[in-house]
C-alpha cells in the first residue's frame, strides 16, 4: 500500500483527504504541529476508516523530524497543507505567514530531493487572483498582487514550485487552487473545527444557529451581485478531498520534471445570502443575521470555470450547497 506524507493532515481539509486517500488504497502519513486542530481528530479518523494512521506531531520547518518519518516509512508522494491561513492575521504578522508557509514548503522540497520522493499535491488558493476581471475564472486568468500576506504566501510558494521543476529536480507536481472549502464528513465524526472566533462563513453560521454567537453579520449588501452580498464558490470538502486523490493517481503517470495546476471549485456562485438560506432550508433554524457595513479588502464576487480539472482529471463535484450546509449542521450538533 502506498504511504503518502499529509503535512497539517489533522487539519479541516486534511483530515478529510486521509480518509479519502484510504479509501482510494492508499496509507496516509500524518504530521500536524496541532496549532489549529486538536489530537483527537487522529481518534476520530480510526473510528471513520478502522485504521490508526501515523501521527507526528510536529512542525514541517523540522527537517529532523522529516528524516525521521523517512526512517521510519516509505514515503511515496506528499500532499503538503500545512499553512497558517487566516488572512486578517496574516497582515499583523506578516513575517509568521513567511517563515511558516514559505519556510516549510523550502525544507519540504530539499527533503523529497534528497529521499527520491516523486509526487507532491500543493495546496495553493483562489486568493492568488485577486478580483477577477473576466468571471468565471479559468487557470489562464492572470494572477493579482496579493491582498494579504497570506495570498502572497501562496503565490510565492507557487513560483518556488516552478522554479524547482524547471531545475530537473525529478518530482512531479500540481498545484491545486481551492475555492471556498466548507461542510464536513457526513458521519459528523470531523469537519471544520476553528479555534476561536471563526474566520469562514460557514463555522459563523452554524455557531449562531447553536447559539455559540449572537449574531451573523453580512458584510454589504449593495455589491452589484444578485442580491448584493458578496459571491463566492462554495466546494464540499469531501469533493474537494477527492480532486487531491485524483491529482495524486494522476500524477504518477507523468513523466519527471512536471507541473500543472488545477482550480476546484463547484464551477457557481453563491451569494452569502444565498448560502443562509439554504442552511435556514436544510436545518429548520431560522439564523439571526444582520447587514453591515462592506468589508475592507472582500473580493466582490469569484467562481471558478472547472473545465481542465473535469477533463484531465475527470473529477467532478458530487455534493450540492445543501448537501454541504445539511453536512456543516449536523457536525456542529456532533459537537454539543
Amino acid at each position: 500500500m502506498k504511504k503518502i506524507l499529509i503535512t497539517g493532515g489533522a487539519g479541516y481539509i486534511g483530515s478529510h483527504t486521509a480518509v479519502e486517500l484510504w479509501s482510494a488504497g492508499m496509507e496516509p502519513v500524518i504530521i500536524d504541529d496541532l496549532s489549529n486542530t486538536q489530537e483527537k481528530v487522529i481518534d476520530r479518523l480510526e473510528e471513520i476508516t478502522g485504521k490508526r494512521f501515523s501521527f507526528y506531531k510536529g512542525d514541517c520547518n523540522s527537517r529532523e523530524l522529516l528524516d525521521q518519518i523517512a526512517a521510519d516509512h516509505q514515503i511515496e508522494g506528499v500532499i503538503h497543507f500545512a499553512a497558517f491561513k487566516a488572512v486578517g492575521e496574516s497582515t499583523q504578522k506578516p513575517l509568521k505567514y513567511y517563515r511558516n508557509n514559505v519556510g516549510s514548503l523550502l525544507v519540504l522540497l530539499d527533503w523529497m530531493k534528497d529521499h527520491r520522493i516523486l509526487d507532491l499535491v500543493f495546496s495553493s488558493s483562489c486568493t492568488v487572483y485577486g478580483q477577477p476581471e473576466v468571471l468565471p475564472v479559468t487557470e489562464a486568468t492572470p494572477r493579482q498582487e496579493a491582498e494579504s500576506p497570506y495570498g502572497n504566501t501562496k503565490k510565492i510558494c507557487e513560483d518556488i514550485l516552478v522554479d524547482f521543476v524547471k531545475s530537473k529536480a525529478g518530482v512531479r507536481v500540481i498545484s491545486l487552487r481551492y475555492f471556498n472549502p466548507v461542510g464536513a464528513h457526513p458521519s459528523a465524526k470531523i469537519g471544520e473545527l476553528p479555534l476561536g472566533v471563526p474566520q469562514n462563513l460557514v463555522p459563523f453560521i452554524t455557531q449562531t444557529a447553536a447559539g455559540i454567537r449572537e449574531k451573523l453579520t453580512v458584510f454589504g449588501n449593495d455589491y452589484d451581485t444578485p442580491d448584493g452580498s458578496c459571491v463566492r464558490d462554495y466546494i464540499h470538502v469531501m469533493d474537494l478531498a477527492d480532486a487531491h486523490v485524483k491529482a495524486l493517481s494522476f500524477l504518477g503517470k507523468q513523466e519527471l520534471d512536471f507541473y500543472e495546476v488545477f482550480n476546484v471549485g463547484s464551477g457557481r456562485g453563491n451569494t452569502v445570502l444565498e448560502v443562509i438560506h439554504a442552511f435556514e432550508k436544510v436545518s429548520g433554524q431560522k439564523l439571526n443575521y444582520v447587514i453591515g457595513p462592506r468589508r475592507p479588502g472582500d473580493v466582490v464576487k469569484t467562481w471558478a470555470d472547472t473545465t481542465k480539472i473535469n477533463q484531465v482529471l475527470g473529477w467532478y463535484p458530487q455534493y450540492s450547497l445543501e448537501d454541504s450546509m445539511r453536512d456543516s449542521w449536523n457536525w456542529q450538533k456532533s459537537l454539543g
